[in-house]
Parts: C-alpha cells; structure tokens; sequence
C-alpha cells in the first residue's frame, strides 16, 4: 500500500509540475512528453524493483498496485493530453446548467468567439459585465440599443434617480420613459465595447435587462441556431 500511495504522489507532483509548466514547454530541462514519459515509468520501476525482492505474497499485492498504478496514470495522462478539450466540455455544461453562463473560444487567428445557449425559456441570457460590473440581460434583437432595468441601473451605480426620463420607450410593461445614458465599458467575456449609447427605463417597466442591436450590430457576426447563439467580435 505505501508504494501504491509513493507512486500516486509521484504521479500527483509530475503532473502539477507539468500543468505548472505547459506554457513553457519544459519541466526540469526536460522537454513535456520527455518528461511525462519519465513520471509514467518512474512508480512502474519502483513497484517492478520491490516486487522482485519481495515474497510470492507481496508480489501479487505489488502486482495489484501495479495494474491500479496504470489504470490511474493512464487516467491523468488522458486528462492532461485532453485538457483544452475537458474545458471546453466543461464550459458548455456550465452554459447549459447555468442560465447566462457562456462559453468562449477562440479561433485559429486569435478571433474571439462567445457561445450562448437557449434557456429553457427559449430566450438567448447572458452575463454582461458594465463597467466591471455583472449584469444579467436577455438578448433582444427587437431592441434598438441596450437597455437597463432601474435596478440593475441604480446597483452597479448609474444613479438614475438624478437622470432625465425624456426618451419615450415600449417594453413588455407597456410605454413609459427611459432615460439615455452612455456606459464607459461592456463586455461579454472577451468582447468589449467603450462608450456604448443606452437607455435605463423607469422604475418597474422592466423586467431584464437587454442587450440591444447597437451592441450586436457592432459584432463581426452574430449566428443563431436552434440551442445556441454565436457571438464574434
């Protein structure tokens, strides 16, 4: 059992070391898969060394920790060979799980690409940052520029109760006033626009905030398919 458990500390470190330094390409002046190669067969000669000296008892429990050992490395190298991809699985989980939760990735030209997924609602929800700070917001192609609520105005700062409600607006409520503002930063994950024109509206007229067509018209592209919504910047 304790070269069972030296060779999964083995395997624990290598592969701290190896995430630590995959950027890098090396780990101890060694190249990443040289080194790998080195943290996979290190415990396997460890356990082959002592079950050569050791009882016909112990080589079979040797040999049992040995198949354990392999089956586990064989695990971790997968998991470290197939890292960008059990990300990528875990974030659309997350998107599918976590309403406004969104995926990115990005393409081969460094091009940013934002993954959004249906709600079971079935409207597109995503987690805004303005000016740093999070706010939730349905994506409302019939919306001409970025709305907010009253609330989501008044918490992240915008002080509405000081504006001007002069801008006659329709929502789901009915008619009403909003007040135009301009936001010095929004962000979708890795999208950014500076000074973004928007209106919040009166208190109570909204539900949610929405992420209007002046911010999706400034898109490369925006791409809609039956679960999911495409953003690119």
């Amino acid at each position: 059992m304790r070269l069972l458990a030296v060779a999964l500390g083995i395997l624990g470190i290598g592969l701290g070391l190896l995430l630590f330094n995959h950027d890098s390409g090396q780990t101890l002046g060694m190249s990443n898969d040289d080194f790998g190669h080195f943290i996979y067969l290190l415990p396997i000669a460890i356990m082959i060394g002592a079950g050569a000296v050791a009882s016909r008892g112990q080589l079979r429990r040797n040999l049992t920790y040995l198949a354990v050992w392999t089956a586990v490395a064989l695990g971790c190298v997968a998991v470290y060979v197939y890292q960008d991809e059990a990300k990528h699985v875990g974030r659309r989980v997350l998107a599918e799980l976590m309403p406004g939760h969104s995926v990115v990735l990005t393409g081969l030209n460094g091009e940013n690409e934002v993954v959004i997924r249906r709600t079971q609602g079935g409207h597109f929800a995503v987690n805004a940052h303005v000016d740093g700070q999070r706010v939730g917001m349905l994506i409302d192609t019939g919306a001409s520029q970025v709305t907010l609520t009253y609330e989501d105005a008044k918490r992240i700062g915008l002080k509405p109760e000081t504006l001007n409600f002069s801008m006659p607006v329709t929502t789901a409520n009915g008619t009403g006033q909003a007040a135009p503002v301009t936001i010095p930063e929004l962000s979708i994950g890795p999208i950014v626009r500076k000074n973004v024109s928007a209106a919040i509206a009166q208190e109570g007229r909204l539900d949610t905030s929405l992420l209007g067509m002046n911010f999706l018209s400034s898109l490369s592209a925006v791409r809609i398919q039956p679960d999911e919504m495409r953003l690119m910047d």
